[in-house]
Order: structure tokens, then C-alpha cells, then sequence
């Protein structure tokens, strides 16, 4: 049975007003809440310190940013294409990205709370150094996606696509994977201690420790 773990939802207000997200890009203090933002492009855009509070984001479009340690609480980014934008440092709480396309989003040395991927695209997503704790990625693709140097805790993974992703270096404690498809992963087998599996998973990873099995 895949362990699931608790992950809370955001808390979304009911009266949510519309949104001009270009208009953050001319303040000092950019910050968005209590609102909705939707079928908006962006490119190219570097913005520091950014707050989201109780933001809804619908078929958003943002290529190649930078969004240096944003802060996100009860926020919800829905068919949304954030490929390529960067989140150092960033400090997620109660996010969730649904059917999202998420192709080299970077979270590097980032802190996710409470944070749902489901139904997202998230290929060569950069993870490392980032700090998880109940994080859910629910049928997901995550080819060559890396968690280099991560700390996992109460993550769950179901029913997502991960090859080629790199944990090598990051303990699986905890994590089960034995829903998720791969034909290779890369892992440290001291790393692989406490992480559930399915049996043909486990012959995969027994060549790992150099067992022979035997049919």
C-alpha cells in the first residue's frame, strides 16, 4: 500500500478580485493577495522578495523568471506554464500546482510546506538543497528531475514518472515510490533505507548492492 500523507490544502478567500500581475513589477514591496490572476504572459522578468497571499493563478504563462526567495502562502497556480522560471530560495506553504506545466522549474535551497503537484509536467525540475515536508506529487512526470543534497520528509509519491531522476544523495526514509514507473533511477543504495518499493522494483535496485537473484 503507497503511504499517503497528510498535505493541507490552501486556504483560498471566496471573494477574490481580478489582478494585473504586470503591476508588481513597479513596486517596492511586490506583493499580490486576496485575488485572481489569469491568462497572463510573462518572460523574462526578474522580481525579488515577491509576496503571494490567497492568490489563484488561472492558464498563466511565465518563461524564463526569476523570482528570488518569493514567499507563497495559500496559493493555487491551475493550467498554468511556469517553464524554465526560477524560485531560490523561495518559501512555499499551502501550495498547489494542478495540471501545470512545469518543465525546468528551479526551487533550489527552497522550503515547501503543504505543497501538491498533480498532473504536472515537472522534466528536469531542479530541486537541490530544497527542504520538503509534506509535499505530495500525484501523476507527475519527473524525467531527470534532480533532488540532489534534499531533505524528504512525509513526501509522497504516487503514480509519477520517475526517470532518470537523481536522489543521490538524498535519503528515501520514509518515501515510497513503489507506485511510480522508471527504467532508471540514480540512488545510493545507504540512501535507500526505509524507502518502500515493489518487488520489481526491488530486483532493479538489488543489481545496486551487486545481488544476483535467482528466479
Amino acid at each position: 500500500m503507497t503511504t499517503r500523507y497528510k498535505v493541507d490544502k490552501p486556504k483560498i478567500p471566496s471573494n477574490l478580485v481580478e489582478a494585473n500581475f504586470q503591476d508588481v513589477f513597479y513596486h517596492e514591496d511586490p506583493e499580490l493577495s486576496r485575488c485572481e490572476v489569469s491568462n497572463t504572459f510573462v518572460t523574462d522578468e526578474e522580481i525579488n522578495h515577491f509576496v503571494l497571499q490567497g492568490v489563484m493563478f488561472k492558464k498563466v504563462q511565465v518563461f524564463s523568471s526569476s523570482f528570488h526567495q518569493i514567499d507563497m502562502t495559500d496559493v493555487v497556480f491551475e493550467g498554468c506554464d511556469l517553464s524554465n522560471t526560477k524560485f531560490p530560495k523561495g518559501n512555499l506553504h499551502r501550495v498547489r500546482f494542478k495540471d501545470c506545466k512545469l518543465i525546468g522549474l528551479d526551487l533550489l535551497d527552497a522550503r515547501l510546506r503543504h505543497v501538491t503537484f498533480e498532473n504536472c509536467i515537472l522534466n528536469m525540475s531542479n530541486f537541490v538543497d530544497a527542504d520538503l515536508k509534506h509535499v505530495k506529487f500525484e501523476d507527475s512526470c519527473l524525467h531527470s528531475a534532480n533532488f540532489f543534497e534534499c531533505s524528504l520528509e512525509k513526501v509522497d509519491l504516487h503514480k509519477c514518472d520517475i526517470n532518470d531522476t537523481d536522489f543521490s544523495t538524498t535519503k528515501l526514509k520514509g518515501v515510497d515510490i513503489s507506485s511510480c514507473i522508471f527504467e532508471n533511477i540514480n540512488v545510493s543504495p545507504n540512501n535507500l533505507q526505509g524507502c518502500t518499493v515493489s518487488p520489481q522494483q526491488a530486483i532493479m535496485f538489488a543489481s545496486l548492492l551487486g545481488l544476483i537473484v535467482k528466479e
